[in-house]
Parts: structure tokens; C-alpha cells; sequence
């Protein structure tokens, strides 16, 4: 509650000061020191006072700041430590106002790796980090403004931000990199991001540069990587309605990054776990991130949402229309396939969940995925003419502004006599999923109809359902239709399913063939050969079930199975060579320099690597109890990481180890081994 009040009153005090300021232009020229992981340098804000106020704020966390001049007269200025109060009679009329200032971000800026490895990158992710931790600015989305902004690096990097880069200045090995913008944009979506990169560039059907970024070293992944990406961007112009509201569009890999992906204005940060190869592309494509992260140049950067209520304006938006791209690319039975996926996540956790689409603190998954079904209500009720005309004149009408869903619906009804107000009580105000309706709109689908079939069988007899799915599994229907029939068979007789199960891996599906390998861990001694046909799919995901449950199943081939993968890699994550070793190690008699391979498995645990290649070596060095000192204290580590999800798993495991007294013991034994925050860390997790 105390947060809420918090959060509340910040909203409140900015209300009150967009009222009385119009802040037009920001310019800053920073320069960082990955050593110290500091940021420093000058900002300038030029801003009309639109009727007299004595006190102008700016949000800066943690900043310390040097002499602030007003119209070039020293200003005093109060820092309270999240914001800058310049205390002042102001006057109507323009002014520009500027100071110098220098932090050490605890978020929202991020140094990866280093420049002593030759591995430096640095970004930033502001959308709930807030900006305002690297660079004076707004934490308010409706404060927008015009931002320029000029960084000073070694010039061995390359810099990315918004906007359009102009000439670059070299000076003592220092390059100047100018990025400027010419409309105005929220703080959060300001972007910085530094890297030796390489980069390609296509060209949209409408001219605008299409920038692709890559590591030198992931110069043979461009391809997968960035496949489709003309495509849905021509795509996406063609279906909103809208040109793309900004002069050049990029998009970045880097490393150890918060989430799958995030939008700043023209230009998009996503993880390195989508770089991926052909084989990779099978299981984990960057086409939705892609898509979805390109879909918010207008959804979220050329309007914002006002307030968290009405998020789904941003992310429910996102959501459908990559959803529509992926149709482009894949197809309609695709598309509802992948609507029926979120509806069984939506149906299930609305038995818990209690929060709808129109509240601020509604889950990710109903603003994203029931926010998408909203629209795709919407669309199919309303017509694709109208709902067209809707998007457009929506967007032309508030571009560069914030909205409330009451703005979208009020181009909806300019186009269609459409019950609005019912719609939002039943997709936005209820916490309750219209399974009825979705159902009926899904079942317009004839794979979709088939899969509703399927799921009709899943309490009855196999001896009933038998020949109805052994004609699913040999006809083209789509593939999410035969994994529905695989995953019933689950616990059943196997001399009753083994047939239904030749007749899967006879698919050729590697999603059809994957879930054999994942439904199937016990294996039959008379289905071993067939099944160890997995091991050559082209999906690393499939191989790494396979390999493992072949090992498992059958210990007499354990070496055949060593030495056929003894050469794997998998994802940039090492997803296999993190599991061979595990099973090698783990293997009597295989190795006779098991040292080595230990020594090897441990290094992909520490901070050498990438947060999920720790993560896949870590799980594997505790479940097959290969744990010792050099792990623990690489499992420590994980807790004092940037990265939410890793340092969590961190946490976790630690508290199931510390359950046995003797791992207590060696948990104490290597405290003298940490830095500061590890000992903090474990010391809180030895005293729960």
C-alpha cells in the first residue's frame, strides 16, 4: 500500500507539471567508464512554462550533480536523491536549463563482460527500470519530448541509439557518436547500446534502412537470425495503415539481457538466445519477438499508453499483430493454433487469476495474450474494413501522445454501431475467459475443429479413439492437432500405442517427433531403434530429450550414445555439450580424463558465460551431484546477477541444497571465498 501511495503521488505531482511545463528538446552528452560502470556528462532541457510555477522536477536516482544554469545563470538546485528540484519563479515563456551529472546505475544500465576478456557491452532496458537511473529524465510516459543525444566511447565500439546518426568525430581515440531525433518520445523508450558489432542493412518496401546488428563471431547465424524480418516490417506498414513513424529502424542482440526482447523508439534490444542457427531456428525462432517488439514502434512508441490500466493498448496490440505476421509466414492454421494455446493458459489461470485486462496490475498474461484476443473479437465482429479504419485513425490522431482505451473505442464506434461498452465488460472487465465465444470463433478453423475432436476423446477408451487418431496422424492436418493426440497416449498400454507412435515419428514433424521423445521417456526395449532416430532431428531441443532418455534407458549403449554427440554444441547456450559432459562424467568407465571434463563442465558455470549457459550448467552439475566448492561459489554468483530469473534460480537452489546438513557445511566453508554482496546474499539464505 505504501507503494501504491508512492506511486500515486509521483503521478500526481507530474500531472500537475505537464500542466505548467511543456519540456520540447533534451540533449545529453555522456561518457561511460565500464571500469568504475559509471556514466557522466552534460544534460540540456529546453521547455516552455505554460503559466508561472515555482518548482520544476526532473527525476535522476541516485545521480550526483554538478553547477545546474538557467538560461546561462546559475540555478540552484536540491537533489533528494530520485529527483532534481530546481526551486525558481518560473515565467511563461521558453527556457533551457542544463547542468552536468555523473552515476553508477544500480539498473536500467547494464556492463556485461569486459574490456580486459573483449567482451564489453553495454545497454540499457528502461521500461519499468526507468531511465532516469542513467540519464535526468521522466519516469512519467506522458512527458514527451524530442531527445538528441551524444556519446563518447573508446572507438574500437560501435554505438547505438535513437534516432538518426550523424557525422561521428574522432578525437584521442575517442569517437563522438550524434544521435538525433526529430519527434517526441517517452524516457523510458530512450536507448543506448554499446558493442563490437557488425551490421547489415536491407531496405523496407518504403525505403526506410532496416539496420541488423550481430557479433562478428555469430556472422554464420545472421541468416536464421534474421529471417523474415523485411518481410513482417513490410508486413506490419501494409497492415496498420500507418508508415512507420520514424527515419530508420535496428535491432540488436546482446548479451545476458532482461528479457526476450524490448522496443525503444526505432530501434529494438533482444536476447542472444534467439541468435540462433537453421537447425536452432526449429525450436527457437526470433520471428514472434521480432514481430511483437517491431509491432510497438507504433503500439507503445508513437502512442503510449496513459496510465498501467490501460497497458493492453500497448502489449495486447503488440501481441496480435505479430500474431498476424506469424499468419503471413506460416499460415491461418498457425495463427489458431496459436490462439488456442492461449486460450488453454488463459482458461486455467483465470481460475486464480482475479485481476482483468483494465487494471494496472493485471498479469503479463492477460494484457498480453487476452488482450490479443480482444482485438481478434474485435476484428472479426467489427469486419477487417472497419477494424482498419479504426487502427488508423486511431493511431494518425494521437501519434506522439498518450491514450486511454476510451480513445481507441472512440474511433471504433466512428466505424461501426458496435456494443463497445459490452465488449469491455466481457474481454477487459472480467476476470472470466469467454470460452464459448472463442471457441466458436476457433472452430471457423478446420485443423482447429479436428483439435477440438481430439480433445473431446481425452476421457474415453483408446480401443474407442484408436482408428480416429491413427487417421489424424497420417493426414496433413496440422501438427499441434498430432501432438494433442501424442500426449494422450501418454498413459497408455504401450502395447496398445505403439503403432500410434511409429505412425508419429513417421511424420516427419520435428514438433510432432519432439513430443514422442518428450512423452516417451521410458523406452520400450522393441521401440529403441526407432526412437534413437531422434538423435538426428534437426532440433537441438529434440536432441538433447533424446540423448538424455537413451542414456537413461538403456545403460548398455551408453557409450554408442556418448560418442555419436561426443561433438555437440546445441543453442549459443551449450544446451547439449553441457549435457554430454554431465553424462559422460557421469558414465563408468567412459572417460579416463574426467578432470578435464569436469574442469570443462565447470567453466560453462561461471562468469565467463552468459547467464543461460551458467543456468544449464549449474542444473546439470547439481543433479548429478557434481557439486563442489568451485560450484558453489559459481551458484552464489548467480545470486548477485542482473538478471531476475537466473538470480532467482540461484536462490532457489541454494535453499534446496542448504536442506543437507553436510552442503551447509560446504556452503559455510567458501563464505570466506566471496566478495561482499556473495556473502550477503548466502548469509541471508543460511539464516532462513
Amino acid at each position: 500500500m505504501k507503494y501504491f501511495f508512492i506511486a500515486l503521488l509521483t503521478s500526481i505531482t507530474f500531472a500537475q507539471q505537464t500542466k505548467s511545463v511543456n519540456f520540447l528538446k533534451i540533449y545529453g552528452q555522456v561518457t561511460l567508464d565500464p571500469t568504475e560502470k559509471s556514466i557522466s556528462g552534460t544534460a540540456g532541457f529546453w521547455f516552455d512554462v505554460l503559466k508561472p510555477t515555482d518548482t520544476i522536477k526532473i527525476d535522476a536516482q541516485n545521480m550526483t550533480v554538478g553547477e545546474a544554469e538557467l538560461n546561462e545563470k546559475a540555478i540552484a538546485v536540491t537533489n533528494n536523491g530520485k529527483q532534481l528540484l530546481f526551486v525558481y519563479p518560473f515565467k511563461k515563456g521558453k527556457n533551457f536549463l542544463t547542468f552536468s551529472y555523473k552515476a553508477v546505475p544500480k539498473q536500467a544500465l547494464y556492463f556485461v563482460g569486459s574490456e580486459k576478456d573483449n567482451n564489453l557491452q553495454i545497454w540499457t532496458q528502461g521500461q519499468g527500470r526507468y531511465t532516469s537511473n542513467w540519464f535526468p529524465s521522466f519516469d512519467d510516459v506522458n512527458e514527451k519530448a524530442i531527445f538528441n543525444l551524444t556519446v563518447v566511447f573508446d572507438s574500437k565500439y560501435r554505438v547505438i541509439s535513437n534516432g538518426l546518426l550523424q557525422p561521428k568525430v574522432v578525437n584521442n581515440g575517442k569517437t563522438y557518436w550524434n544521435y538525433t531525433m526529430r519527434k517526441p518520445m517517452s524516457s523510458y523508450l530512450l536507448l543506448l547500446s554499446i558493442g563490437k558489432f557488425d551490421k547489415k542493412t536491407e531496405y523496407s518496401n518504403s525505403k526506410i534502412p532496416l539496420e541488423m546488428y550481430f557479433e562478428p563471431k555469430d556472422a554464420p547465424y545472421f541468416e536464421p537470425t534474421y529471417r523474415d524480418s523485411k518481410l513482417i516490417f513490410d508486413f506490419l506498414e501494409s497492415e496498420i495503415g500507418v508508415s512507420y513513424p520514424w527515419k530508420i529502424y535496428r535491432q540488436v542482440p546482446v548479451r545476458d539481457f532482461l528479457y526476450a526482447g524490448m522496443e525503444n523508439t526505432s530501434a529494438t534490444l533482444f536476447s542472444t538466445r534467439y541468435v540462433v542457427d537453421s537447425t536452432g531456428y526449429a525450436d527457437r525462432s526470433y520471428t514472434n519477438v521480432n514481430a511483437h517488439e517491431l509491432a510497438h514502434q507504433w503500439f507503445g512508441d508513437l502512442i503510449t499508453a496513459q496510465t498501467g490500466q490501460h497497458h493492453w493498448l500497448q502489449e495486447g496490440f503488440a501481441t496480435y499483430y505479430a500474431l498476424l505476421a506469424e499468419k503471413k509466414i506460416y499460415g491461418d492454421d498457425y495463427f489458431y493454433a496459436k490462439l488456442y494455446e492461449s486460450e488453454q493458459q488463459l482458461k486455467y489461470a483465470s481460475r486464480t487469476d482475479t485481476i482483468p485486462v483494465l487494471n494496472a496490475k493485471a498479469s503479463s498474461l492477460t494484457f498480453y495474450q487476452k488482450g490479443a484476443w480482444a482485438l481478434f473479437v474485435l476484428h472479426h465482429n467489427i469486419g477487417d474494413k472497419a477494424f482498419r479504419k479504426a487502427v488508423k485513425s486511431y493511431l494518425k490522431k494521437h501519434s506522439f501522445q498518450t491514450v486511454t482505451t476510451t480513445d481507441f473505442f472512440d474511433e471504433i464506434k466512428k466505424v461501426s454501431a458496435y456494443d463497445v461498452a459490452a465488449f469491455s465488460k466481457t474481454w477487459l472487465e472480467s476476470t472470466v475467459f469467454n470460452t464459448a465465444q472463442a471457441n466458436a470463433l476457433l472452430q471457423e478453423n478446420k485443423a482447429m475443429q479436428l483439435q477440438f475432436e481430439v480433445d473431446q476423446l481425452k476421457d474415453k477408451p483408446l480401443a474407442e479413439k484408436y482408428d480416429f487418431f491413427k487417421k489424424v496422424l497420417q493426414s496433413d492436418v496440422f501438427y499441434t492437432v498430432k501432438e494433442a493426440v501424442v500426449r494422450q497416449l501418454k498413459d497408455e498400454k504401450w502395447v496398445d500405442k505403439k503403432e500410434l507412435f511409429e505412425l508419429a515419428l513417421q511424420t516427419n514433424s520435428i514438433p510432432v517427433r519432439q513430443t514422442v521423445a518428450s512423452v516417451l521417456s521410458q523406452i520400450p526395449p522393441d521401440f529403441r531403434v526407432q526412437y534413437e532416430s531422434l538423435l538426428t532431428d534437426k532440433s537441438y531441443q529434440t536432441q538433447e530429450i533424446a540423448l538424455y532418455n537413451l542414456w537413461n534407458n538403456f545403460p548398455e549403449k551408453d557409450f554408442v550414445y556418448l560418442d555419436q554427440s561426443k561433438n555437440w554444441m546445441g543453442f549459443n547456450d551449450y544446451n547439449l555439450k553441457t549435457l554430454w559432459l554431465s553424462l559422460a562424467l557421469s558414465t563408468p568407465n567412459y572417460a579416463t580424463d574426467k578432470a578435464v571434463l569436469m574442469a570443462q563442465l565447470i567453466q560453462y558455470s561461471s562468469p565467463n558465460y552468459e547467464a543461460t549457459t551458467r543456468q544449464n550448467a549449474l542444473q546439470k552439475l547439481i543433479a548429478f551431484h557434481l557439486a563442489n566448492d568451485t560450484v558453489l561459489i559459481n551458484l552464489v554468483n548467480a545470486t548477485t546477477h542482473h538478471m531476475w530469473q537466473f538470480s532467482k534460480f540461484g536462490r532457489d537452489a541454494i535453499r534446496i541444497l542448504l536442506k543437507n546438513p553436510m552442503m551447509k557445511t560446504a556452503f559455510e566453508r567458501i563464505l570466506p571465498q566471496l566478495n561482499e554482496k556473495e556473502q550477503l546474499q548466502l548469509n541471508r539464505l543460511l539464516k532462513e
